[in-house]
């Protein structure tokens, strides 16, 4: 063999044994659960969405909040990397990651960089979500806004009736209009477009504080296409959006899991069909969305009436999801569920009986679920909210962060610091979910 070709030959050889070998820690799938250093791994985690924020804002707080987090056993942070948009839309976070198409804010994406260092350092691992199609934090709609669709038809919000979703006949047409307008997304190539120059931006960054490449990072578990995708009337482009997404990422990075971070299928009408969805060689494994109250399954004011309902759907939707992993023969994460507070008080040192309650009922699941051939490999309360505290119904540029988007009334779903029965819940079944997975 000629010296030329065969070196030819040999870089190319070496450079498939680089792609294929992963640096120590990255979390893998193993049927239809997770493994990292060789042992099976199971997370009881939270979602921490303004952790990129803090990181930039408030790095104190963000490392007693990750202080507080690590002492309960918390081991997995499902955190927004995706932000859009100029900073004078109504109900968005603010400041945005990408102010316009291309422009990023790179003072908010060290906070990202200093987050998963911290991260690192405590031993967590990391959902990074790379794009959200609700509103509140630009998300599809925005990216349709700046590719020529027209004015985003934001629903309005009555954040004193149920939080924030109201079960009004308006309220549902505001719905409507909504979703019609975000599900062009999946076939509008302009808006695609700036999608995926994004998550090329975030999938190659190099972390500004330790150096590491993110996507040599074990710290990151999964990279997600984006929060509580759904494809309501354009199902067909949907679905083929998730795997030229999801291909797309494996080409950039083939050593990361990879999530579409849809809801499942709990709601009518979403266009979601999560064995279809999930199906793509480039998704790693499912994930599901429990909202017993924001369904209007609960009512916290008629709680005798509806709570039972309330634990028997959550029963009938994880039993339906497990069996849809089993036919898939990939991990199930719950990655979302939370519960308002009692009788629908936001406020902290308000009573949160029920949330305990339907936490344990949640972690309970969780963990017997681990002696049976379909396990849930994963779960993340929504949300923490630490030791931010409500400054107005609804969150303003300066308030604290909450675990309750801009849009919803502040602190619906917020786990406080200071919610101390809780935190022995979470902590609790933390330990004996590590028991139920030796």
């Amino acid at each position: 063999m000629p010296r030329l070709v065969f070196l030819f030959v040999l870089g190319c050889f070496a450079a498939q044994l680089h792609a294929a070998a992963a640096p120590a820690g990255f979390v893998k799938t193993n049927g239809l659960g997770f493994a990292r250093y060789g042992r099976k791994f199971t997370f009881l985690g939270a979602n921490l969405w303004y952790g990129m924020n803090l990181g930039m804002s408030d790095r104190s707080r963000l490392l007693r909040e990750l202080d507080r987090l690590s002492a309960i056993g918390v081991t997995n942070l499902r955190v927004m990397a995706a932000t859009e948009g100029p900073d004078s839309e109504p109900w968005r976070i603010a400041p945005a990651a990408q102010p316009q198409p291309g422009i990023y804010n790179e003072k908010l994406l060290r906070g990202l960089d200093f987050l998963l260092h911290e991260m690192r350092r405590r031993g967590m691992t990391a959902v990074v979500v790379l794009g959200n199609y609700w509103h509140w934090s630009g998300g599809f709609a925005q990216y349709l806004r700046w590719a020529g669709k027209g004015e985003i038809p934001y629903p309005e919000f009555d954040p004193e009736a149920g939080g924030g979703n109201s079960q009004s006949w308006s309220t549902y047409w505001m719905w409507l209009r909504y979703n019609l307008y975000t599900t062009q997304f999946y076939s509008t190539p302009q808006a695609v477009e700036y999608y995926e120059k994004f998550v090329r931006k975030i999938v190659m960054r190099r972390n500004s504080v330790n150096g590491i490449l993110y996507r040599r990072d074990a710290t990151i578990m999964s990279w997600q296409l984006a929060n509580e995708p759904a494809g309501f009337l354009n199902a067909d482009n949907y679905d083929a959006w998730i795997a030229r997404t999801a291909k797309l990422i494996k080409a950039l990075d083939p050593h990361h899991l990879v999530s579409s971070g849809a809801m499942g299928e709990v709601f009518s009408f979403a266009g979601v069909e999560h064995v279809r969805n999930t199906s793509h060689k480039d998704i790693d494994y499912a994930t599901l969305h429990i909202w017993v109250q924001n369904a209007a399954t609960y009512n916290p004011q008629k709680l005798e009436e509806t709570y039972p309902k309330a634990i028997h759907s959550l029963h009938g939707l994880l039993r339906t999801h497990r069996e849809f992993a089993r036919t898939l023969g990939k991990p199930l994460v719950l990655e979302e569920f939370g519960i308002s507070r009692d009788r629908n008080v936001f406020q902290p040192q308000t009573p949160v009986t029920i949330r305990d309650n339907f936490y344990a009922e949640v972690f309970r699941y969780v963990v017997e679920s681990q002696k049976s051939e379909a396990p849930i490999a994963g779960v993340n309360f929504w949300a923490w909210g630490g030791e931010g505290s409500p400054a107005h119904v609804q969150w303003q540029p300066g308030d604290a962060f909450t675990g309750d988007p801009p849009h919803e009334a502040q602190g619906w779903y917020s786990v406080y610091a200071t919610d101390k029965t809780t935190l022995a819940v979470i902590a609790a079944y933390s330990r004996q979910l590590a028991v139920a997975s030796r």
